[in-house]
């Protein structure tokens, strides 16, 4: 078995399908004896360039470990799947289980968003009273 990382490009109008797509493949890789060591869900981004007329996509990141014959399946499966407009498999050297940089910074970003509220709330606290 070997180790791959996955990045899946959904089409946007999907969004509310993401969940079960995930789940779809989830189920698909764990009953053909695969691993699936890193999960993420990146949500909405927009796209360098418009593919098929879109200008945003939700992006879907998985680390796996499967044989050979399977992922030749599962590119097949992604081809043919109209709700993916894009994806890329890499093979990698060993399993990645840490977050990704990206999920990294989007967690960031939402902490600083939290922490900036709750100061100006301090703030308009303070010259109220």
């Amino acid at each position: 078995m070997r180790h791959y990382e996955i990045v899946l490009m959904i089409n946007p109008d999907k969004s509310e399908k993401i969940s079960q797509i995930i789940e779809y493949y989830s189920n698909l890789i764990i009953t053909k004896k695969g691993v699936i060591h890193r999960l993420e869900d990146w949500g909405q981004r927009v796209l360098s360039y418009p593919i098929k007329k879109l200008e945003k996509a939700h992006y879907i990141l998985m680390n796996i470990e499967v044989s050979v014959e399977f992922l030749k399946y599962l590119e097949n499966n992604f081809k043919f799947n109209i709700s993916i407009i894009r994806y890329l498999i890499l093979l990698c050297s060993e399993a990645f289980k840490k977050m990704s940089p990206i999920l990294q910074i989007q967690e960031n970003s939402k902490k600083e968003l939290v922490s900036s509220k709750n100061n100006r709330r301090k703030n308009i606290k303070k010259v109220l009273s």
